[in-house]
C-alpha cells in the first residue's frame, strides 16, 4: 500500500520537525508557537510518531495480502 507508506512519511516526517522545533526552543529559550511546557512538544511528536509506525506495519501487513 503505497499510500500508507507516504502518509507515514509525512506523519514520521513531522513528528521529527516537532522534535527539531522543540530543540530550537530550548537553545532559544523562548515558547514557539503557544507551547508553554517543553514536554508538550514531545507529546505532539510522540504521537505523529506512533502513527508513522502504525501506517508502517500496517502497509507491510496488508500490502502482501493481495
Amino acid at each position: 500500500m503505497k499510500i500508507m507508506d507516504i502518509l507515514a512519511c509525512i506523519s514520521g516526517g513531522t513528528g521529527l520537525l516537532i522534535v527539531i522545533i522543540a530543540a530550537i526552543s530550548v537553545f532559544i529559550g523562548r515558547n514557539i508557537f503557544g507551547f508553554t511546557h517543553l514536554v508538550n512538544y514531545f507529546h505532539a511528536a510522540n504521537s505523529f510518531l506512533l502513527i508513522a509506525i502504525v501506517l508502517f506495519l500496517a502497509g507491510k501487513r496488508f500490502g502482501k495480502a493481495k
